[in-house]
Formats: C-alpha cells, structure tokens, sequence
C-alpha cells in the first residue's frame, strides 16, 4: 500500500476520501484540514492568543502541537478534576509535553475550588452524576480563566465528537443545543470565545497524527465515561460510516449550513450575584453547588 501524495509506504487508508497516506504526508493532511477549518469558519485570528484546554488525550494535546506549528500564541489550561490516580497521569502527560515544547501551562484545581473536594467526592454529597457535575465546572472553570486572561479558549472537540452530539440533540431535538452547536462560538459579556478546530478531522486521524508526531498521550478513559450514551451515538455513526465513508463529515458539514435556522433570540442573563458571570437565575450552577455544599 503506497501513498496517494508521496509513493512511499502508507501507515493508514482513509476510506472517507478514497486515499491511502505515509506517515509525514498524514501529518500535512491532518494540518491542512484544521487550517480549512480554521479559515472556512473563520475561527481564529493571526493576532488571537489561544489557550488550548488540554486532558493529556491524543485529541487536546494534538490540538495544541498543530496551533503551535502553525504560528499561533497558544497557552496550555489543565484542569485537575482530583479523579485520582487518573487525573495524576493526566496532569504528568500535559506538564511533560509542556516542558518537552517549552510552553507554557496553567493548572486550576478543582480541589481548590470546594474545600478539598474531587468530582467523586462532590458527585455523592451533591447526588449528582459525576459527568454532568463535571462538565459544568470544568466549562465554568475553562471560560473563567480563558475571559479574564483575555484569551480565545480552543477546545480539542473532534468530527466523532461533533457528530455524536449532534445526533443525540437531532433525536431529541434539543432545539437549544443545536442552536449553540457550531465551531465558534463568539464572545459576548462574560463570555470568552470559544472554537473547535479539529471539527473536520475523525478520531482515527487524529490518534494517527499524535502517533505519527510522536505525542505521549494518555490512553485510558475516564473511569466515569463507561456506558456514556456518546459513546452509543459514536458506535452507530462507526457502523454507518463502515457502509458509507464520509457520512459523519456529510452529517455534520449538512447540519452546519441550516444550523442559522435553530438560532433564536439569546435567553436574557444576569450577573450571578457570588461571582458576577452570566447566569439565568440569582446564582450560577458552579455558585449553586459551592451554596449546597456550604451547608
């Protein structure tokens, strides 16, 4: 099997484009879909200066290595959700590719935040879900830091991600997420911008680039991930894309061109009245829960 660009011996066939690639001609294709991202969705500036929020996955810490080559002021932000020996092997695999690149890191604590407390430990006092707690204070968390740094916070979201989200609001639809559904969003008060470069590159292509640049990531899951009904829409677009290539970049490239047609008016916000970022009600979630706790 020789690649398509170079004639030397290919590594990966990309069935979705009819291709077969070498390892440095995959680097280049992966690089070049993320710059068509980036100028078609007009995500980023030249002048932008972007923190990438990074897990110690293949997906975030690809991210940040292609926004750096490609000439971007980029800044890593970690955060420790104190999962245990899973979040210590997280935090080790972004310092180390930090210091490997000389660049620069920041690392908030969720500990820090509730007196001690890990998404665990929160998630049985609260009696709440692990992974809906984490998503809202790691999205606080991420925005915090990324507005008042004056940062454009990047995201390392990948097309399966994309896809999968999108076919669980389709089938419920969840009219307000598909509103918000897009590869930027823009920043308003209290809000940072936000984009997702690698909306154009599959999970497959993006463990092929991290192994081809030789980035040390962590391979493990969260422990709180099994049985995640993501991980069912992403089995389903799997065994659709196996019968037709490019159906989960059709899906999602489709959905993009009428996604104006879900866009109603912004729900009017306040400032929360703890921290003052936006929220619907008096208090915001991540106020809320550190109230409950208190008591």
């Amino acid at each position: 099997m020789r690649c398509r660009m170079c004639g030397q011996r290919a590594v990966l066939r990309l069935k979705a484009y009819n291709i077969n690639l070498c390892q440095e001609c995959l680097k280049k294709f992966v690089r070049r879909r993320v710059q068509k991202a980036i100028r078609d969705y007009r995500l980023l500036k030249r002048d932008d200066r972007v923190l990438v929020a990074v897990s110690g996955g293949k997906d975030s810490l690809s991210l940040w290595d292609l926004l750096q080559g490609l000439g971007y002021r980029t800044k890593g932000l970690y955060i420790h959700l104190g999962i245990g020996e899973y979040s210590d092997r997280s935090e080790r695999a972004v310092l180390e590719f930090a210091r490997q690149r000389n660049l620069e890191v920041h690392i908030e604590r969720v500990r820090d935040h509730f007196d001690g407390l890990g998404i665990p430990e929160l998630s049985r006092l609260d009696h709440r879900p692990p992974c809906s707690l984490c998503g809202m204070i790691k999205r606080y968390l991420m925005n915090k830091v990324a507005y008042e740094g004056g940062w454009t916070l990047a995201t390392g979201h990948n097309l399966d991600d994309e896809a999968a989200a999108l076919l669980g609001n389709v089938l419920d639809w969840k009219e307000g997420y598909l509103a918000r559904q897009s590869p930027r969003l823009e920043p308003r008060e209290g809000f940072a911008a936000r984009v997702k470069p690698l909306v154009l590159c599959s999970e497959r292509e993006m463990a092929a680039y991290a192994i081809s640049s030789g980035i040390q990531y962590i391979l493990e899951e969260c422990p709180f991930s099994h049985g995640a009904t993501s991980l069912l829409y992403k089995d389903l677009l799997n065994q659709l894309e196996e019968h037709s290539p490019g159906s989960k970049l059709r899906f999602y490239q489709n959905f993009l061109k009428i996604a104006h047609l879900f866009r109603t008016e912004q729900v009017q916000l306040t400032p929360c009245q703890n921290c003052g970022y936006p929220t619907t009600g008096d208090l915001c979630n991540f106020c809320r829960l550190k109230e409950r706790l208190s008591r």
